[in-house]
């Protein structure tokens, strides 16, 4: 049989030539060492042969799924990757016009700190977790650790103040004006909305150095102002309080100094929560006596411009008698000779409520407020019905918050310096922190202007129109010209295709919002002029203005010159809030 099977095969093989998608498989092996596949196709009931020499198929019978006959396997199902098309909880991606508008932010608070004397520097993304611990009070558990990758625990950053003052220690730095624009990260309830994330940016510039009293403070607080109004916000309050003075106050109420931090960490809630929920917290959770918290109340509840409050505290023996509530009077009736130097005494108020809940702080601390930082009214009742719908945005029942804030804090430097086993020094610092994500948020609700901004800067974008068999669509001529307008710092586009229609660069010329079109036409170049369009529905029957080549770029600079209104861009225009 096995001679005969041979001889079959021979004869196939010269008709048969092509490879089989084999069904079952039966090895037939004969005297010679020759080994014959009995083969069943999968598209008729034909039978085939085909031969292989012996050494060949020994390697792969020696695979354990094939054997005298080799059984169909069932197909296994393949397994997909599924994965949730989301960001993560408090993150959002940045594009298009929101990107512009941030972008413009940065570079706004980049060239005020730069205008400042300021120096830039980066830091790690993360870092030892032992360098952020005990620096942020209660806060401290909204810290991202992260998993121990090799013999270190680390840990996300969860402001830039910290991450510099670790800088500073290490680096032997006496003194510095230094700003840092970059993400950090908190474990907090996220409000999307009202800019309030997981990941954000912070804008900060610190002064880190031995100066006169309250010099650098009065900068801060200048800087802080001259941030705000040059991106556009004026309805706003920097809510000022010295950490000496409220200390002297929890001191002079009944406060054991074990335990200022907790109840400071309680008064900053003041923002969100009446006295009465405050006050309760201070008796019940934190363990003070009613009447401990009876007399902070009538000191916290104090607000006014800085005479005010300066003058009403001056008069008080308790203040006066305290050695750290007097010390932070007396800096702050210094400080009142600056602020009215700088001319930015309208913006403040003193506020003692105010506590700044990170241990770090020292002395002055402030927080730029506006009228929508504060919750709704009815928060409490908007909470319960987000919670009840099972909503993880708390938008619908918080306030932006604070937009800027800092403060003084003079030891930090030193703890890591002393930490570390360096020799102990004191490098006072101080500094404010604006919040990029909170910030837009309020530009964004300027919707007008918000709605002018589009998505890429182009001014210029060059076109072409002809016909004809001969008409190849000037694109080199075209990239040319775009050239000549890069070279004058003209932010230019141009369809890349060389015999685009001229409905889909209108339509392209459109979609990059640009205002201006440069067109070659297949007639008026050739004779070495250009026509120069207004574009937008309102110049539909609009022919433009016929132009010489080599008058291009002034043209060009007059029209959009004249199309800015002020020589001010759009961005610009939203920014400052004109």
């Amino acid at each position: 049989m096995i001679r005969d099977l041979h001889h079959t095969f021979l004869s196939i093989h010269k008709l048969v030539n092509i490879p089989h998608l084999v069904i079952n498989n039966f090895y037939i092996k004969n005297t010679l060492n020759l080994e014959y596949i009995y083969t069943k196709t999968r598209n008729s009931n034909s039978i085939l042969f085909s031969r292989r020499s012996y050494s060949t198929m020994s390697e792969q019978i020696k695979d354990d799924t094939l054997i005298e006959k080799k059984k169909t396997q069932p197909k296994q199902k393949s397994s997909k990757l599924q994965v949730s098309l989301k960001t993560p909880k408090g993150t959002k991606d940045w594009a298009d016009s929101d990107m512009v508008i941030r972008e413009a932010i940065f570079s706004t608070l980049s060239n005020l700190f730069k205008r400042h004397g300021g120096v830039t520097i980066d830091t790690p993304v993360f870092e030892l977790r032992e360098i952020l611990a005990g620096k942020y009070g209660e806060d401290s558990k909204l810290i991202y650790n992260l998993e121990d990758q090799g013999g270190e625990l680390t840990s996300l950053r969860y402001d830039l103040t910290v991450p510099f003052a670790r800088y500073v220690a290490m680096n032997n730095i006496q003194n510095i004006k230094r700003y840092h624009i970059a993400k950090v990260y908190r474990r907090d309830q996220p409000a999307m909305t009202k800019g309030r994330m997981r990941e954000f940016y912070q804008c900060d510039f610190d002064i880190a150095g031995t100066y006169e009293s309250m010099v650098p403070d009065a900068e801060i607080l200048s800087i802080l102002v001259e941030g705000l109004t040059g991106l556009g916000i004026k309805d706003f309050k920097i809510k000022l309080n010295h950490r000496k003075i409220l200390d002297g106050i929890f001191q002079i109420s009944g406060v054991k100094d074990e335990d200022v931090r907790k109840i400071s960490s309680a008064v900053d809630k003041l923002d969100k929560s009446p006295w009465e929920v405050v006050r309760k917290e201070i008796t019940e959770e934190k363990g003070q006596t009613e009447e401990t918290a009876d007399n902070i109340g009538e000191y916290v509840k104090l607000n006014g411009s800085l005479s005010e409050v300066y003058d009403a505290l001056s008069n008080d023996d308790k203040i006066i008698n305290n050695e750290l509530a007097s010390i932070g009077l007396k800096e702050i009736a210094t400080l009142m000779q600056y602020t009215k130097a700088f001319n930015i005494d309208e913006f403040i108020s003193f506020d003692l409520s105010l506590a700044r809940g990170l241990d770090y702080y020292t002395g002055l601390i402030y927080e730029a407020v506006t009228s929508a930082s504060a919750p709704p009214k009815d928060a409490d009742n908007l909470k319960k019905k987000s919670k009840a719908k099972n909503e993880e945005d708390a938008s619908a029942y918080v306030g932006v918050g604070s937009i800027a804030a800092g403060g003084r804090y003079d030891n930090l430097v030193n703890m890591f310096a002393e930490a570390s086993g360096k020799k102990s020094t004191q490098i006072p610092c101080i500094g404010v922190s604006f919040g990029v994500e909170r910030i837009f948020s309020l530009i964004k609700q300027r919707k007008e202007a918000s709605a002018a901004i589009k998505p890429t800067a182009t001014q210029v974008f060059v076109m072409a129109f002809g016909g004809g068999k001969d008409w190849t669509g000037y694109l080199p001529e075209r990239m040319q010209i775009a050239k000549e307008l890069w070279n004058a710092g003209i932010e230019t586009e141009y369809v890349y295709k060389s015999k685009a229609n001229p409905r889909k660069q209108f339509d392209s010329a459109e979609k990059s919002g640009c205002p201006l079109a440069v067109i070659l036409g297949k007639e008026e170049y050739l004779e070495g002029k250009l026509r120069v369009k207004r574009l937008g529905p309102e110049f539909a029957d609009d022919d433009g203005e016929v132009i010489d080549v080599k008058d291009l770029i002034p043209v060009v600079k007059t029209k959009l010159a004249e199309i800015h209104k002020d020589g001010i861009n759009d961005v610009t225009r939203l920014i400052r809030g004109l």
